[in-house]
């Protein structure tokens, strides 16, 4: 069964709130970087902390934590990361060493 709710434990105060509302947003097909989600969840500047609470998704989490990438496009190399390839080329995103081109796949929130 999928586990289609973030985290209690994470949710606890407004900026996780936000996360987990702008990580859904994310359309398939389209990324965003840790830096630009941070900001989006009113913590400017805390990329790191994005990386985190991202790590700490359950193994079953609908969320699409795959759809983050570093501010150059890099698929970070860490546990997950070739499951994070085969979901964004699954999704049609292109990805060439790792690295999506951030210029054709960049989301944009309105």
């Amino acid at each position: 069964m999928v586990n289609h709710r973030p985290p209690l434990s994470t949710a606890t105060d407004q900026a996780d709130a936000q996360l987990w509302l702008w990580l859904a947003a994310i359309p398939a097909g389209r990324v965003t970087s840790y830096g630009r989600l941070a900001a989006l969840a009113g913590r400017r500047g805390s990329a790191r902390w994005v990386g985190r609470q991202l790590s700490q998704l359950p193994a079953d989490s609908a969320l699409p934590w795959h759809r983050v990438v570093n501010s150059r496009g890099v698929i970070v190399p860490r546990c997950g990361a070739e499951q994070q390839r085969q979901r964004l080329l699954a999704e049609g995103v292109a990805v060439c060493d790792d690295r999506v081109a951030l210029r054709d796949y960049l989301w944009q929130p309105q």
